[in-house]
């Protein structure tokens, strides 16, 4: 059986909330590793930073009998980027998954990207929302206690008729059929506006409980396509912070 949120939603939504399903499937391996699961990848810019041990040391990953040992899934819509992910895919030894041209979500869906020009920052600002986006100078919103920095970069995002059509994947599907409990799994999820809508569907979700650590980019709350509140966002933090997962604040001057 699904299991899905009960809170309203948009019509501009490309599906609902799927917290769980009993379809899933969930890993046969025993030994633990670290899982990297990088949602909104770019080139993987941020996977090197991982590898880089900025996201605490690779070589504790694993066990006794797989030192080292990680896996890393790198979700991205923007087609500009399947190249580079694929090149990391293919000469990662089978531990790097890229999961190119498909926007990360909530359930599984299709979805109209719309893509960023801004070629001189990695095209920063491509998006679900289709809007023009002054970033980070619009991220007045600090009532969570948090100003984002003011880097005087403007992102001018999404124009109308440069957009592709993309399949969305559900983050907790993902994390449920790729993750076991002994497993330190890292999310890291910079997806423009998205994650007013997946970070409270996560905290209505048995998976989230897998995760030790979630590093959330938070946009403006009028680049969701739902109608996700403050509060409801900030009690979704609550709840999943309170569940021991680890929430750092996280900012990314280019992605």
């Amino acid at each position: 059986s699904s299991s899905s949120s009960s809170s309203s939603s948009s019509s501009r939504r490309p599906c609902h909330c799927a917290a769980f399903d009993d379809a899933w499937q969930a890993p046969s391996r025993k030994l633990p590793k670290c899982i990297f699961l990088d949602l909104g990848a770019a080139d993987g810019n941020t996977y090197q930073t991982f590898l880089q041990d900025k996201f605490g040391p690779v070589a504790n990953c694993g066990t006794t009998e797989n030192p080292g040992d990680f896996e890393a899934f790198l979700v991205e819509a923007n087609p500009v980027f399947d190249a580079p992910l694929q090149q990391l895919s293919d000469t990662g030894n089978g531990q790097v998954h890229a999961m190119k041209s498909t926007a990360a979500y909530m359930c599984d869906a299709s979805t109209t990207f719309w893509l960023d020009n801004d070629v001189n920052h990695n095209y920063w600002g491509s998006s679900m929302d289709g809007k023009t986006h002054n970033w980070p100078e619009e991220a007045s919103d600090t009532s969570n206690g948090v100003r984002m920095p003011q880097v005087g970069q403007v992102r001018a995002a999404a124009q109308d008729g440069h957009k592709v059509t993309v399949p969305t994947v559900n983050l907790m599907k993902v994390i449920y059929e790729n993750t076991i409990p002994g497993d330190w799994l890292i999310v890291k999820m910079d997806i423009e506006g998205a994650e007013w809508d997946i970070v409270p569907c996560l905290a209505n979700s048995p998976v989230a409980t897998l995760i030790d650590q979630l590093y959330v980019e938070e946009h403006p709350i009028h680049w969701q396509l739902g109608n996700t509140t403050r509060e409801e966002m900030d009690l979704a933090r609550q709840t999943l912070t309170e569940w021991g997962i680890q929430m750092p604040q996280y900012w990314s001057p280019t992605l």
